[in-house]
């Protein structure tokens, strides 16, 4: 097999209480709710239909994230802290609607996070996690569970699209987005794919 034929697996967390009610959750560490963890189950069979050659896997140090990689099988996935959520700063545990009224057409991938992380640091610390799985991915897949903004950021960045560029990738809890390469140009192979609930183990 070749180095452009394996392939950066992206996995994103269950549901949560606040995913649920659509509230920014960076730095917050709140875990799965049961339907999060039955996602998560499910993402299971998912990834075994993948057929994953000797996976690497890397998990954000949040409890949600680390959760969702041992019931998705991944046991063995190492913490990296740089998978971590965007910072969201002072708008941590707030709705896009409730930033908007005093933002106006807000959005994390157009606008100011005071507080947080600004867009280019939420691309350098992306495009560190990309580098620091290379050589892995010249050997077997990567897979990296984490959450949704900073999964589509990796997206994009992957893509050589600019951070921004990752509003157009959305998400769903335990949503799994595959990238790899097509005539040796970085390529998404597979985005959000959702693991059924009848997949469940």
């Amino acid at each position: 097999m070749s180095e452009t034929e394996y392939r950066l697996v992206l996995l994103r967390h269950g549901e949560t209480a606040w995913s649920a009610a659509h509230k920014h959750t960076g730095r917050t560490d709140v875990p799965l709710t049961s339907l999060g963890e039955r996602q998560a189950r499910a993402a299971r069979g998912l990834l075994a239909g993948l057929r994953l050659h000797r996976p690497l896997a890397l998990t954000s140090p949040r409890q949600r994230a680390v959760r969702t990689a041992a019931l998705a099988g991944l046991a063995d996935a190492r913490i990296d802290d740089d998978l971590v959520e965007w910072d969201y700063g002072d708008y941590e545990g707030l709705t896009t609607p409730e930033i908007q009224r005093t933002a106006p057409r807000w959005t994390v991938f157009t606008g100011d996070v005071p507080g947080g992380e600004s867009a280019a640091a939420v691309s350098a610390r992306a495009d560190r996690v990309l580098d620091a799985v290379a050589p892995a991915l010249r050997e077997r897949d990567v897979v990296l569970v984490g959450h949704g903004h900073f999964s589509r950021v990796l997206i994009a960045r992957w893509n050589e699209f600019d951070v921004r560029e990752g509003r157009r990738f959305f998400m769903s809890t335990a949503g799994v987005s595959v990238l790899g390469h097509d005539h040796q140009a970085r390529s998404t192979l597979a985005h959000n794919l959702v693991p059924t609930l009848e997949d469940d183990r």
